[in-house]
């Protein structure tokens, strides 16, 4: 066997969106970052279609925002969902939807933080992969790795120790500190480290048939969107991935069918494309019973597996891997004590459950209109019409589940967790489909505008931030605390009187994921202890 021995603070296996998102985080907070995959390039054909908002704004923090939106739908095209026949035919309804640059807007004039910082953005996973692997690529600290598999591992007190292989056969020997197992719901790492899936697996077969066509989009009649329902018996569905070149149809008939027939009798009008991929999938609602062991962490779809009804699964990933990052990395610089990576599982763990539950929600408001779809609803009749309105107005209740789940998405909150201070009444709650910005503990401090027209995001940095909305706290001891513990803290003084009324508070400590860790309206009483319990050094 071939040997190699290299020293890597973490060693991320997987390079999807998830782990490449990760291993971009680690590099630009110093920690040295491999990261392998064992396919020799990124994923050729799409499977999500939608970055939500909350990882736009991740995005942002990492300077390509922009750069991502540029791989996806223009601004100012609709975001709209159709229930249709044919896309030759009149919709039977339309759900309407912002668009980016009608979502701009209304961020631009909101007051309140009702919005987040960044809309969402139409960019399929084929599109994403390959920015977020440039970026990786040319991040100083991160060694990315195609083609390599990670095949075994073994852990001790003071490292990982892994074996990979590579698409020639060649065996190596690492060596990490930590493990993060970002490969999927197949995952080899949790697998190896026995960690089960718990809840309902292989709920409902699927065939995914991802085809390209050059000119369909700007021919459909049924309108401009991004999601196409079809009242059809095969419950087919149709996506408009981010190019707009490139469609998944979406059906419950065999992965044999002969599918092009189908797609020319979808579409009603004569049109040239091309089927790419027809790849079966299974419907599960799982989360994993552990996201860690020891020195081995895991995320994104080795940790929770949804329907992908809402968007849920890759968007929970990157945010997973967000709160991972920055925690690995206080680890690694020696100033996160032993509880702050134990803070991984108690903070995300919960999202995912909840997430994994949600997408469930959002999957069982289609059966119910489904239901209405009868023959019918194609006849020029009074008949026609009458069961077309009927369905409509199923669709616009129970579809509306999986495209409005603004709560999930942006309200989410560690409360509860030791990482995050006690507030009288404040607990870990949320609505599934409304988003009320407050600032509590445990939340994303709320996106807001400040006098000068700067996002507050924008002003703060990568580190904890000691946030001062009068701008006469006296820091000086919490500041005298962070130092003493070797972690870093930044004091950012403001006069904002508007962002003061919304957040109910003037004082917070920021921790690096701009979540919470604590408020008030002077300096800590107990700075000390703030300190210790922000950092996983909980005094008792």
């Amino acid at each position: 066997m071939d040997s190699e021995t290299a020293a890597y603070d973490v060693i991320v296996a997987g390079a999807g969106p998830v782990g490449l998102t990760l291993s971009i985080d680690l590099g630009r907070r110093g920690v040295r970052c491999l990261l392998i995959e064992r396919s020799p390039t990124t994923l050729p054909y799409p499977k999500m279609d939608r970055s939500n908002a909350r990882t736009m704004e991740f995005y942002r923090r990492l300077g390509i925002a922009d750069r991502v939106r540029a791989l996806g739908y223009p601004a100012d095209n609709p975001m709209d969902v159709f229930l249709t026949t044919r896309l030759s035919d009149p919709p039977i309804t339309v759900l309407r939807y912002p668009s980016v640059a009608e979502r701009r807007k209304q961020i631009a004039e909101s007051p309140n933080g009702a919005w987040l910082l960044e809309p969402y953005q139409l960019v399929s996973q084929n599109q994403l992969e390959p920015l977020l692997k440039e970026v990786a690529e040319a991040e100083a600290n991160v060694t990315v790795r195609y083609g390599c598999e990670l095949v075994d591992f073994v852990q001790d007190a003071a490292g990982v120790a892994v074996t990979t292989r590579s698409v020639d056969g060649e065996v190596a020997m690492l060596r990490c500190g930590y493990l993060a197992g970002c490969d999927g719901g197949t995952s080899t790492v949790r697998k190896k480290l026995g960690i089960v899936l718990q809840g309902r697996g292989s709920i409902r077969e699927l065939v995914q048939v991802i085809f390209r066509s050059e000119d369909l989009y700007e021919r459909i009649v049924t309108g401009k969107g991004r999601h196409y329902q079809f009242a059809d018996a095969a419950g087919s569905s149709m996506v408009a991935q981010g190019t707009r070149k490139e469609f998944t149809l979406h059906s419950s008939l065999p992965p044999d069918t002969d599918f092009r027939p189908i797609i020319r009798d979808l579409i009603g009008f004569p049109c040239d494309f091309e089927i790419r991929h027809v790849i079966p999938w299974r419907h599960h609602l799982l989360v994993a019973e552990r996201y860690r062991d020891g020195r081995v962490f895991l995320a994104g779809d080795a940790v929770h597996l949804v329907i992908p009804s809402g968007g849920l699964g890759m968007n929970t990933g990157v945010g997973d891997a967000f709160d991972l990052s920055w925690k690995l990395a206080g680890t690694i610089r020696g100033w996160g004590g032993p509880g702050l990576l134990d803070g991984y599982e108690q903070e995300r763990r919960p999202i995912g459950i909840r997430n994994v539950a949600a997408a469930g929600w959002a999957s069982e408001g289609v059966p119910i209109w489904r239901a209405l779809v009868t023959p019918a609803v194609c006849e020029a009749t009074p008949e026609g019409e009458a069961a077309r309105e009927k369905l409509a107005a199923s669709f616009d209740i129970n579809h509306r589940r999986m495209h409005g789940m603004v709560g999930i998405e942006s309200g989410y909150s560690y409360a509860g967790s030791p990482l995050i201070a006690d507030e009288p009444g404040n607990v870990a709650e949320w609505e599934t489909s409304a988003y009320v910005p407050h600032a509590r503990p445990g939340v994303r401090i709320p996106h807001m505008w400040l006098k000068d027209g700067r996002a507050l995001q924008d002003v703060l940095g990568s580190d904890y931030t000691l946030l001062d909305l009068r701008g006469n706290c006296d820091a000086g001891p919490l500041v005298e605390e962070f130092r003493k513990l070797g972690a870093p803290l930044v004091v950012l003084r403001l006069d904002e009187e508007r962002v003061r009324s919304v957040y109910g508070a003037s004082v917070f400590l920021l921790r690096p994921d701009l979540h919470i860790a604590w408020r008030g309206d002077r300096a800590p009483a107990d700075p000390a202890c703030l300190a210790a319990l922000a950092t996983g050094r909980r005094l008792t």
